[in-house]
């Protein structure tokens, strides 16, 4: 009965989002929301029919929010078709070293005026400093050709910091005597922070640009490597990943960069055939979204995928569309679970004005100084600051240290203000996202594309 029950659940969620989610855009409710009491209904708490411990089923969160944020990191990379010198991603870059230590660091006297320990305190910064790639969706760069400064600076933030807290999650296991540091902390720096974030950096952006590189030649020049664009992409993951693990970097930023790098390949190889005098002008990108959709068009999505004027934009939306669309089933698995697993939350153990100081407190205030002295206009700035969501990636960094032999006490403790952390972000940022987003496009489009 518990399969039939589960496939019934499972199969009436999905039919409803592919129903309502159309409808539930105009209305200031987020998916995430929904599936939240999804979670809850199928816990103890309500029906009874899932029970996730996060301390005995720790494994559980841990490898799926990985798989979920790896997916995520990719497309994120992949939406974002800024050219690398363009000053929008100085504005991601200044967020996403320059506010997240800002925020690490508050979050950590936080947690020291909450009781913790010192390397508690710091896990506990780390954990809640990046923000969410997967639950941000609705304020990140629409399609590639969006040149919003907000939306380019709340996605690059979003794909770099989950990789750029990393080094501050192994500090806080090392204080806590979990992770060797070195003495003062020398092997913490070179491995923990230069040689894992530059190599994650590095081996994303070749493997991305070899594999951009190699598709193309064989679809343009031979005609061959068509289809199976979710495989390349689900491959390209999965080898930029495995290789930054195996090299002890990195893998957040690994798949992060390999998006980014197959992005620019797409539009250095697009830049060149559309100068070429032999190949026509490029259509527009209706064109390849159209082979894409539809419904059985074997012969002309062939030809596009293979002309040299359009292979490149068909290969990027292909694993785009891919990687989008599995990443939006992790978001339904993710979140689901973090509601089936709240029954087993101490409640007791959240002080409840940490919750207001992080969001109204701590984000605003990172944010105004990691862009001082930046072209950001106070609305933007504003939405910058707000829009600092929390979700899958701190309960992915909460699983991996428990999962480090984290004590039962302090685990707890995390647990209580992890949860606590992301149901009140999805709840808050859930409501506000639809009014808040359609007023700024409604602003925007009467000034440049760009502000």
């Amino acid at each position: 009965m518990e399969v039939a029950a589960w496939s019934l659940i499972v199969g009436t969620l999905l039919v409803l989002m592919a129903l309502s989610g159309s409808a539930l855009k105009h209305l200031p409710l987020s998916t995430a929301m929904f599936y939240l009491l999804v979670g809850l209904a199928i816990g103890p708490l309500w029906f009874g029919l899932a029970r996730v411990d996060p301390i005995a089923d720790s494994k559980l969160l841990e490898h799926l929010t990985e798989l979920v944020v790896v997916v995520s990191l990719f497309s994120v990379g992949l939406k974002l078709s800024v050219d690398l010198d363009d000053p929008r991603w100085l504005l991601a870059l200044r967020l996403a070293v320059g506010s997240m230590l800002l925020t690490v660091a508050l979050i950590t006297l936080a947690g020291l005026a909450l009781g913790l320990p010192l390397g508690a305190a710091v896990l506990l910064g780390s954990i809640l400093a990046p923000t969410d790639p997967v639950l941000a969706s609705d304020v990140q760069v629409a399609d590639p050709e969006d040149r919003s400064r907000l939306r380019i600076a709340l996605t690059g933030e979003g794909g770099l910091n989950d990789g750029t807290s990393f080094p501050f999650v192994m500090l806080g296991l090392g204080l806590l005597g979990l992770h060797p540091l070195g003495e003062w902390g020398v092997r913490w720096l070179l491995l923990d922070v230069v040689w894992a974030v530059c190599g994650g950096l590095a081996i994303g952006g070749v493997l991305g640009t070899l594999m951009g590189r190699l598709v193309l030649h064989l679809r343009m020049r031979h005609s061959q490597a068509v289809g199976y664009d979710d495989f390349l992409a689900l491959g390209l993951i999965a080898l930029s990943y495995g290789a930054a693990l195996l090299t002890t970097s990195y893998g957040f930023l690994a798949v992060f960069a390999a998006g980014v790098a197959l992005r620019r390949v797409e539009r250095r190889e697009t830049a060149t055939h559309q100068h070429e005098p032999d190949v026509p002008e490029p259509e527009p990108e209706a064109v390849v979204e159209q082979a894409l959709s539809a419904p059985k068009p074997p012969v002309d999505a062939d030809h596009i995928a293979t002309h040299p004027a359009h292979a490149p934009a068909f290969l990027a939306h292909a694993m785009l569309g891919s990687t989008e669309r599995t990443e939006r089933i992790g978001e339904v698995a993710a979140v689901v679970l973090l509601g089936a697993m709240l029954w087993a939350v101490d409640w007791s153990l959240v002080t409840w004005w940490f919750m207001p100081l992080l969001f109204v407190g701590i984000r605003p205030l990172s944010v105004a100084i990691g862009l001082a002295g930046s072209r950001v206009v106070p609305a933007q700035r504003r939405l910058i600051a707000w829009f600092g969501v929390r979700g899958i990636g701190s309960l992915y960094y909460l699983g991996y240290a428990i999962n480090h032999g984290l004590d039962a006490a302090l685990a707890n403790t995390l647990v209580a203000l992890t949860c606590g952390a992301i149901v009140v972000s999805i709840v808050v940022h859930g409501i506000s996202v639809t009014p808040l987003m359609e007023k700024y496009e409604k602003r925007r489009s009467t000034k440049r594309p760009e502000e």
